[in-house]
């Protein structure tokens, strides 16, 4: 089979760091595992891809400068045209995969035009996302294309119960396969050894992931304050950088924690589970929020490198942790319950293993990427059509005042 994977959003450097660039590179891993041939289309390439992806033919599609949002939005918008011609020029395929973005409808229109499947894998509902925490000028037009790429696509891959209700209001329900996200089984091997030193007879709590507000982490500086407070040997270990770092240091520092704290900044998807194997319990400490929308990939990982976690009972955590088997559940935004849940574990090594083993047995069986890809290729199976003309409603460019 023969995949071209489309990844038209210019927030996501698909050879980057990011959660999301994670995410991107291991979908193609695992649908290249299953024997198909991948060919990548992405606006944002961000850096060299890894070695085991240097082989992947890559069309790097024309970049949107920085700038103005209103005119960034338009080139978005205005590229549609090209992705397609670079899809046909490229062709033909067998499938067309693409990464849901706001500005990007012509791949499922092209997937529809030749008759062959076109998923769209949908992560977030991005319009209120990005009305919310970015700037989001022409909103009409990104629900128009939000309604044509919905439209046009075989299928819908949810990452989460929640996207696929906001997906409902859209009419398209019946077109929704719920997947949430995996874990790639092949970095976490039980023979993990630490890539930080740690002293004698400390407690490390972890946590990976972009410094972000939605992430929790003064509620997890408040908790760890209160559990060093009465385990003095506990440590905290914060892998990752982001916009709120500084906050976050200044809070470290308010509390006299900055010398039991280590902050490692951004790195490498490569030296994730050394870093891991250094902590003792990982945490993703969510605040509470009207909606919790993610399939948190911090979590996934955590679990298969054999750590017992602590999280916020929220959205597909639910699902995903059994409170005291895979992992322990608090509620969001409670400082003294994720307190005394982490002094829990300190007290007890053997529910620390246990819980640990019985995560790591569970996303092994259950959240790989490879029976991610898996689950992907039986749907597009099943999403078999016959070329239809191409439509003369797509959106149009919007004209600025």
């Amino acid at each position: 089979m023969r995949i071209a994977y489309v990844c038209a959003d210019p927030g996501i450097p698909v050879f980057g760091q990011k959660g999301c660039s994670i995410h991107v590179q291991e979908v193609i891993r695992a649908l290249r595992h299953h024997g198909a041939t991948v060919d990548l289309f992405a606006v944002r390439l961000g850096g060299s891809p890894p070695a085991d992806l240097a082989d992947l033919t890559v069309h790097a599609l024309p970049p949107i400068t920085k700038g103005e949002p209103a005119l960034r939005e338009e080139l978005a918008l205005a590229s549609n045209p090209n992705l397609r011609a670079t899809l046909k020029l490229s062709g033909p395929f067998d499938l067309v995969y693409e990464r849901y973005s706001l500005w990007s409808y012509s791949a499922m229109e092209w997937a529809q035009h030749q008759g062959i499947p076109g998923l769209l894998e949908v992560n977030a509902p991005l319009i209120e996302e990005q009305a919310q925490h970015r700037q989001l000028v022409h909103r009409e037009q990104a629900e128009q294309v939000a309604t044509w790429a919905f439209q046009a696509a075989s299928g819908l891959i949810a990452v989460s119960q929640e996207v696929k209700f906001a997906l409902s209001l859209w009419g398209v329900a019946d077109k929704v396969h719920v997947i949430p996200n995996g874990v790639n089984h092949h970095r976490f091997p039980a023979t993990l050894q630490p890539a930080i030193a740690q002293a004698a007879q400390t407690f490390t709590v972890g946590f990976v992931g972009s410094l972000k507000p939605w992430h929790g982490l003064a509620h997890l500086v408040a908790a760890f304050a209160q559990l060093y407070n009465r385990v003095p040997q506990a440590r905290l270990l914060i892998v990752g950088d982001g916009p709120q770092r500084a906050d976050l240091v200044a809070d470290l520092q308010r509390r006299g924690l900055q010398a039991v704290t280590t902050l490692t900044g951004a790195v490498s998807p490569e030296q994730i589970p050394d870093l891991l194997a250094a902590m003792d319990v990982a945490v993703a400490p969510y605040p509470a929020s009207t909606d919790f929308y993610f399939s948190p990939l911090k979590v996934v990982e955590y679990m298969a490198a054999g750590l017992p976690v602590v999280v916020s009972g929220r959205g597909q955590l639910l699902d995903l942790i059994a409170d005291g088997d895979t992992g322990l559940l608090c509620p969001p935004g409670d400082e003294p319950a994720l307190a005394t849940a982490l002094e829990r574990l300190w007290e007890s090594p053997q529910l620390q293993q246990q819980l640990g083993q019985a995560a790591r047995r569970h996303v092994l069986a259950h959240h790989t990427w490879d029976a991610v890809a898996a689950r992907v290729l039986a749907i597009a199976q099943r999403h078999e059509r016959s070329p239809q003309p191409l439509s003369s409603t797509a959106p149009g460019l919007p004209i600025l005042h």
